[in-house]
């Protein structure tokens, strides 16, 4: 099957997504509900640093920050209320968690560009950099602040916008102690997959993992070409997925009767509204990895094997209009399995295609 492009209410390139910043020292991209409208509570950045370069020290004011490192190493600090201070590296299949208000930074110290995909939880993050908050206030106002004369501040060029990238001058500075565990940051990619077959596996980085978790988690997902994401829906919980590597066709049901079926690529992202059924199977690929990240701290869903399991076979016979001995032999699923074998060839159409 060759994989086409198809147009999608509920998906959108990242990596083509709207340029914040792009120059030698790297690119902030993303995809909020400006341009893509369905989101709802959620939005996702794209950050590439090269070497040397640092996303600057800010700060979001209305939405906690959970952030999925593809690759390099870098440092982040991050100065949360009542002063406290930490800063730690983070490297490829890394996570970090900001709260909102926390000023923090990530710098490449590494000598290959750094790849971070951030999601928040807003469809409009609100940004505010440390620099152009300085600038909001007079030369006398920080000589009064700091205990200095006005005339020090002088020198410092000041506005109230400001680059969100910028350039080191000179090697970094990593504290020792910076290698060690932080609470902000879980190894996502060291856990044992709490679920896993030979088809699929998915890493899971949520509260019961991950205290620090407040109203994010994240599912690291894979899933080989013999393998299939389970029809499913989450009650009470928003889905966005970012395409790090592979190609799926996914297909979602609105409310109203309607089916959006469409291919992702690699860079792509999605959203699915709350207990909107979908289901996600790989296409022209040998295996997919996304990045799924949701509105809750503990995601759970309901999938279509343990629905059917849920009735009788008389209940289920009057619901699909059939006999009953025309019904499937339904295994009975107590626990649903998330990730299923794709024992059947890929239809050539998705319904709703």
């Amino acid at each position: 099957m060759t994989m086409a492009r198809t147009h999608s209410t509920h998906a959108t390139s990242l990596i083509e997504g709207e340029i914040l910043e792009e120059s030698d020292l790297g690119s902030i991209r993303r995809v909020t509900a400006d341009t893509l409208p369905i989101l709802s509570g959620m939005s996702i950045k794209r950050i590439v640093l090269n070497p040397g370069a640092m996303r600057t020290p800010h700060w979001h004011a209305n939405a906690n920050e959970l952030t999925y490192c593809v690759s390099g190493t870098s440092l982040v600090s991050v100065l949360d209320s009542y002063n406290r201070f930490a800063s730690f590296v983070i490297t490829a299949g890394e996570m970090f968690h900001i709260d909102s208000g926390s000023l923090h930074h990530i710098e490449n110290i590494g000598e290959d560009p750094a790849e971070f995909i951030l999601s928040f939880r807003s469809e409009r993050p609100e940004d505010f950099g440390l620099a152009a908050a300085f600038g909001a206030m007079t030369d006398a106002v920080l000589g009064n602040t700091y205990d200095l004369p006005a005339s020090d501040f002088a020198k410092i060029r000041r506005a109230t916008t400001a680059p969100a990238l910028a350039a080191r001058a000179g090697d970094p500075e990593v504290p020792a102690n910076a290698h060690f565990d932080d609470p902000h940051k879980f190894n996502v990619e060291a856990q044992s997959p709490p679920v896993g077959i030979a088809v699929g596996s998915a890493r899971l980085a949520r509260v019961q993992y991950w205290p620090a978790l407040k109203d994010l988690s994240m599912y690291s997902l894979r899933i080989r070409e013999d393998g299939m994401r389970e029809p499913h829906w989450h009650p009470i919980t928003a889905e966005m997925g970012y395409v790090h590597r592979g190609g799926a066709r996914m297909t979602v049901m609105d409310p109203d009767g309607t089916l959006d079926t469409w291919y992702l690529k690699q860079g792509d992202v999605y959203f699915i509204p709350r207990a909107y059924p979908h289901h996600i199977e790989v296409i022209d690929s040998p295996e997919l990895h996304f990045a799924i990240f949701f509105d809750q701290p503990t995601p759970g869903d309901i999938g279509y094997r343990a629905s059917a399991s849920a009735y009788s076979r008389e209940v289920l016979a009057a619901t699909f209009n059939v006999h009953i001995d025309d019904l499937p032999t339904f295994p009975f699923t107590k626990t649903d399995p998330l990730i299923v074998s794709r024992n059947n060839p890929v239809d050539e159409h998705a319904r709703g295609e």
